[in-house]
């Protein structure tokens, strides 16, 4: 890893207009660097050289972007371990987590690689004598990337990769709390042979250089992970420009356990799946909804399994829980147990800073019984290690519960009943269903994405990603005409 800490625009790197301290949240003593600000012309002409870049990159052909992109997985994947402690470093995860998200990263490069020699069109027979018909995908033009903190690497991995397969050009805006993590993938991209200003790093506030991003006429798709309201404000401003927009926004996933589920794998999935990644997961199961025959037993487990998880630094050996990524969301954590328990909620475990070794952001993983599903912890995303258990008397009751929320990004349910499972898949409105799986954990060749609040436009990953990246041109050509 080097210490550059610069913006990437039109093929440089630049110094911004400002820096920003990056810490490590398992010990604010440790400062990963000051990481540079972009300006709003250094926006505007990130803007310009890619719209200069874009039809020379798609004009290259498809065996040049399948070597590309096959590059940038193959460099990901062999410097995971080293690009994966960075992640721990400055995002907070454990380091097999930091080192399982890059090496996931780059298999979404190599995936869009061979994604890249199978973009074939159709063709069509009229129904006008005499004319022939073909359909084809061309790219969408420039495509503005705003990606989040919890998956500094893999998100905009997997909006990046098929962006560039599909032969457009990419501002990308990463989250100001993960810098490092952006500067490190953006200068293996950078090393790649092609056009200069194909692909740009415009780091920066959201309310400035994020706003004037999703605001510019340069700019023909939007795609944005973040928060419900942010992801309101973009669509609004989008809207203006007729701008194509993608955007995964919240989630309050429920995983339904039922009387006849295999209770100990039960609590090992949501346990996994509320916790995991200190609940900074828009796929964690915070609504666990717990048939009344199994509810006493089930409960007793899953405290039991939250107090033994290990709180720890992100690069400890052992740790399965690493701080909350910064002091803010921590604070809006504690919050949001003060709010459950003014609800009437029952704290059984956790909801408390936790001091360690080093001063960091340390919370413990925090379970509530005795909740209604008309509680703000139960309504409203909370990104936090605190997971919520609901009593249900029958899976009729458990499916209505879970049905009954704005979002609809992943569900679950461990059952060990066929019928129960099979009416769950296709009553469940969400976009992710999971049987007798953790909520959180999904393919990265196959789509992904959610009902309602949880997402809007078309769904990312696997093949259905060209829909977004993509437009279909329809050409009728007169039989006989000189090709």
């Amino acid at each position: 890893m080097t210490n550059r800490t610069e913006i990437y625009v039109d093929g440089a790197w630049q110094a911004g207009v400002s820096t920003i301290e990056n810490r490590n949240p398992s010990d604010i003593s440790d400062v990963i660097g000051l990481y540079a600000q972009a300006s709003a012309d250094q926006l505007d002409m990130a803007l310009d050289a890619a719209r200069r870049a874009q039809p020379i990159w798609w004009a290259a052909g498809v065996q040049k972007r399948h070597d590309v992109l096959m590059a940038i997985g193959t460099e990901l994947m062999a410097r995971a371990e080293e690009i994966g402690r960075m992640v721990a470093r400055e995002e907070g995860k454990p380091m097999a987590e930091g080192k399982g998200e890059v090496y996931r990263a780059g298999q979404f490069f190599t995936y869009f690689a061979a994604e890249v020699l199978r973009n074939q069109g159709d063709l069509a027979e009229s129904v006008r004598p005499g004319i022939e018909i073909d359909v084809r995908r061309e790219p969408v033009g420039v495509v503005a990337i705003i990606s989040p903190w919890n998956f500094p690497v893999a998100t905009p991995a997997w909006k990046i990769a098929p962006a560039l397969a599909f032969g457009n050009a990419v501002v990308w805006k990463p989250a100001n709390v993960t810098p490092a993590s952006a500067v490190a993938l953006t200068e293996i991209i950078a090393r790649q042979d092609i056009p200069k200003g194909l692909f740009n790093l415009v780091s920066g506030a959201g309310r400035e250089v994020g706003q004037r991003l999703v605001e510019s006429r340069g700019v023909d798709a939007i795609s944005f992970t973040g928060s419900v309201p942010v992801g309101r404000g973009i669509a609004a401003s989008a809207i203006v420009n007729m701008t194509k927009v993608q955007m995964e926004m919240g989630s309050k996933n429920p995983m339904l356990i039922m009387d006849d589920a295999d209770l100990d794998l039960a609590v090992a999935h949501a346990a996994g799946s509320a916790f995991g990644g200190t609940g900074q997961k828009c796929t964690a199961a915070s609504r666990l909804i717990v048939h009344e025959a199994i509810h006493d037993a089930f409960v007793e487990k899953l405290v039991a399994a939250a107090q033994a998880l290990k709180v720890g630094h992100a690069l400890e050996d052992g740790t399965q829980i690493g701080p909350v990524v910064s002091e803010s969301q921590l604070n809006q954590n504690l919050d949001y147990v003060g709010i459950g328990k003014s609800e009437g909620a029952e704290l059984l475990c956790g909801g408390d800073r936790l001091e360690r070794p080093t001063e960091g952001y340390y919370m413990a993983p925090a379970v509530f019984a005795g909740t209604r599903n008309d509680m703000r912890i139960n309504r409203e995303e909370m990104f936090a290690p605190i997971t919520c258990v609901m009593k249900a008397g029958s899976y009729d009751e458990a499916l209505s519960i879970a049905n009954d929320t704005e979002f609809g990004l992943t569900a679950g349910i461990m059952t060990r009943s066929l019928a129960r499972a099979s009416h769950f898949r296709a009553s469940m409105r969400a976009g992710c269903v999971m049987v007798n799986l953790p909520t959180a954990g999904t393919d990265y060749h196959v789509p992904f994405g959610g009902r309602g609040s949880s997402s809007f436009g078309p769904r990312e990953q696997g093949r259905y990603a060209a829909e977004f990246y993509t437009s279909v041109k329809t050409a009728y050509v007169a039989a006989g005409t000189p090709q």
